[in-house]
């Protein structure tokens, strides 16, 4: 969602009603739709934060929210843009807490980052982080390709590990370490192969387990369901061979995803 979209919608809202299959809405808002961060941490769209704060307030039901995710894409590293990493970190500060003023206490707020290599290794990007205070959770976007040779081959566990160009700390590690208790949201994932080139994911999905196990802040993971990316050339989806639905299946079918939702 962005600016003064009105949500959840009902359609969102009508997911999470169904008792046969509980849900919690994962939301992400650009909020500085049509102005800037730098603007919103000055209180340009504090409107549009109270307007949001009392529909949440009246949904009374837990929510994951992000605030505008991956925002390293968006990052204007100019002196002066509105754009800037320190002026993300300060419209995220501003945001959550005008939030928290107002009592949106069924808000769960999750910094998702993009973690791609290139982004990691920015001057800028250690500028990015709100602070431990005003975040609850640590999430991360990060796709594999099941292309043997193609772009982020790999399993489970390299979405997890890479490392900022030029040397440095992984995205789980740099996040266990330097924000020790954080909760990690894998927030968006999943196995590709270009349009076309049916490629079977099974490898990926039978990797996932044993790297959960391994890594115990992980405390949710979301798949990206798509037939197509935004990039139009991606397939995402579970299902793009058989042999990839029925690892994905059995995935979902481990007891360690039953969980309680509240």
């Amino acid at each position: 969602h962005k600016g003064d979209e009105v949500f959840p919608t009902k359609s969102e809202i009508a997911m999470t009603q169904d008792p046969a299959n509980p849900r919690v809405l994962l939301l992400n808002w650009k909020i500085a739709y049509g102005s800037s961060w730098a603007k919103v941490a000055k209180g340009e769209q504090d409107a549009r934060i109270d307007a949001f704060a009392k529909r949440i307030k009246a949904y009374d039901k837990d929510v994951f929210l992000v605030l505008n995710h991956e925002p390293e894409n968006d990052v204007k590293a100019k002196k002066g843009s509105g754009w800037e990493a320190k002026d993300f970190k300060a419209m995220y500060r501003h945001t959550i807490q005008r939030l928290e003023a107002q009592g949106a206490d069924n808000v769960v707020n999750v910094m998702a980052y993009m973690g791609n290599e290139k982004w990691m290794a920015q001057s800028w990007w250690k500028d990015l982080y709100p602070g431990d205070d005003v975040v609850d959770w640590i999430g991360l976007d990060s796709y594999v390709s099941v292309e043997k040779g193609y772009y982020h081959y790999g399993k489970f566990a390299d979405l997890l590990d890479r490392k900022p160009k030029g040397g440095g700390t992984g995205f789980y590690e740099w996040a266990t370490t330097k924000h020790q208790g954080k909760p990690i949201m894998v927030a968006e994932w999943g196995g590709y192969h270009r349009i076309g080139k049916k490629t079977d994911k099974s490898a990926v999905y039978n990797s996932v387990i044993p790297e959960l196990k391994k890594r115990p802040a992980i405390k949710a993971i979301v798949h990206f369901d798509t037939k197509a990316d935004d990039q139009g050339n991606r397939d995402i989806s579970i299902n793009s061979t058989p042999g990839s639905l029925a690892a994905f299946k059995k995935l979902a079918a481990n007891p360690i995803f039953n969980v309680k939702l509240s």
